[in-house]
C-alpha cells in the first residue's frame, strides 16, 4: 500500500479512474481491544493466515484482510455500481489512499505472525521465547 502514486490526470471517473482500486483490494473489521494474553494468542492465529494483518489506529484495533472485491472489472471500475452496497455508496474519495497510504496513520501494524509475536514478547515478559 505504500507505493508512490502517479500525478492525477482528469478522467470521466475522476480520481478513481486513475487508481488501481486500492480501496477495493481489502476490507477491515474493527475488533475489541486486545488486552489479555489469550486475546493476543487469538490474533496470532488470525495473522497466521495469508492476507490477514492487524493494526491499531486512533479509532481502535482492526483486522485487515487483503481480498479483492469480486465485482471489480478489469479496468478497476465497479461491476455493480448502480446496486453497490451502502458502505461503497457512502465512501468518499475526497482524501483517500490514492492521496496517502492509510498505514501512515497506524500506531501499530502487524503484517505477519513474527511481527505480532515480537510485540507479544515485549508486552508480556512471561511470553515463551
Amino acid at each position: 500500500m505504500s507505493q508512490p502514486f502517479p500525478v492525477m490526470v482528469a478522467t470521466d471517473r475522476g480520481k478513481c479512474g486513475q487508481c488501481p482500486a486500492i480501496c477495493c483490494g481489502y476490507i477491515t473489521q474493527k475488533i475489541p481491544t486486545p488486552r489479555a494474553r489469550s486475546d493476543f494468542e487469538h490474533l496470532l492465529w488470525q495473522v497466521s493466515h495469508r492476507g490477514i494483518e492487524v493494526y491499531k489506529d486512533e479509532d481502535g484495533w482492526y483486522l485487515l484482510m487483503h481480498t479483492r472485491c469480486e465485482h471489480l472489472l478489469e479496468d478497476g471500475a465497479c461491476g455493480i455500481y448502480e446496486t453497490r452496497p451502502p458502505i461503497c455508496r457512502d465512501y468518499s474519495n475526497d482524501f483517500c489512499e490514492w492521496d496517502e497510504p492509510a498505514e501512515r496513520h497506524f500506531a501499530l501494524h502487524f503484517r505477519d505472525y513474527d511481527a505480532l509475536l515480537h510485540y507479544c514478547r515485549e508486552r508480556f515478559r512471561s511470553w515463551p521465547r
